[in-house]
């Protein structure tokens, strides 16, 4: 159902249900939330991927009969408990890397939105297919919006419209698309470029991105505080050296 392996500072995320496209069922996405909620010390990157012909094709249609019959506390808890992945994903203090193949529908669109960096293979389909079941893409809603901006959004998601990468990348849903065969080169390549550089500054970045200062103050209270860490004087001084800080993993 899902593989985690770790190879130093990457951890590899495979969701592993081949039979029905990876898609999501409560087991999943409670072990996925587990390994995004309790990462390995010294991850510096994670890279979610899916086994088989597809990234993942959203809900499991077994898990969506089975919830039809519930009520509404019943539904609204699992809903939590959805929405809850899509922010540890975006809230991971490691960069998160989707490697994106086949299809990401529903909540895979869910899961590629909340990565921090997302390489599309050619041919990779994409759609917001929630309407398409009386449904609605409420929890991936919070995650997707500022992604792709509600303009995109009002469209895709009252549509349910199918979309390939090129569009996916016009609009920010990726950020890079590469032939089949160089999908997981390119992944690579954007995983050195994050072992380059300090880990402690990456999750500061990342926050930034995520939640931007209130003003001014605030801004330079950050930089101030990070300045002074161990780890700036120490990519300071490497720079000034011409050698490699001791953060750096070169692949």
């Amino acid at each position: 159902m899902l593989e985690v392996q770790t190879n130093g500072p990457v951890l590899s995320v495979t969701l592993n249900r081949p039979e029905v496209r990876n898609a999501f069922n409560a087991d999943l996405i409670a072990r996925l939330s587990d390994v995004f909620a309790d990462l390995p010390p010294g991850v510096r990157v994670v890279v979610l991927k899916g086994e088989g012909k597809a990234f993942c094709a959203g809900g499991d249609l077994e898990w969506m009969r089975e919830a039809a019959g519930y009520g509404f506390d019943e539904n609204h808890r699992d809903a939590v408990k959805l929405g809850r992945l899509f922010e540890l994903v975006a809230e991971c203090p490691a960069v998160v890397i989707a490697q994106v193949h086949g299809a990401a529908f529903g909540g895979g669109c869910g899961l590629v939105a909340a990565a921090d960096v997302a390489v599309a293979a050619e041919g990779t389909l994409f759609s917001f297919s929630e309407v398409k079941l009386g449904l609605v893409p409420a929890t991936i809603s919070l995650i997707v919006l500022p992604k792709i901006g509600s303009g995109q959004a009002r469209r895709l998601f009252a549509t349910g419209a199918v979309f390939h990468a090129d569009e996916a990348l016009r609009i920010g849903l990726v950020h890079e698309i590469v032939p089949t065969e160089g999908l997981g080169s390119a992944v690579e390549r954007q995983i050195a470029a994050v072992l380059k550089c300090g880990p402690e500054a990456v999750s500061v970045a990342k926050r930034l991105a995520l939640q931007p200062p209130a003003d001014m103050d605030e801004a330079a209270r950050i930089l101030a505080e990070v300045r002074q860490g161990e780890e700036a004087k120490e990519g300071v001084a490497a720079f000034l050296a011409k050698r490699p800080a001791a953060f750096v993993v070169e692949r």
